[in-house]
């Protein structure tokens, strides 16, 4: 992932079955930027490519990078 996405999302989500795919959606809509992962990593590009493009989704590719995407609380 970009280098420039580093430490950016307010809150991170594991999974993009339906549910998963869902939750990350509304929390954006409700201004959320928010980081996700899948054991699956065709389906986090998928999700990003489709569902949500033009999104402040941010995806990650394993779980070291999904916390490193984490804002510090």
């Amino acid at each position: 992932m970009a280098e420039d996405n580093k430490a950016r999302a307010d809150i991170g989500l594991i999974g993009l079955a339906v549910m998963g795919q869902n939750l990350i959606l509304n929390m954006n809509d409700h201004d959320f930027t928010v980081a996700c992962f899948n054991r699956t990593v065709s389906k986090v590009d998928h999700f990003l490519n489709n569902e949500a493009k033009g999104t402040k989704i941010i995806g990650a590719h394993s779980v070291e990078e999904l916390v490193q995407l984490l804002k510090k609380p």
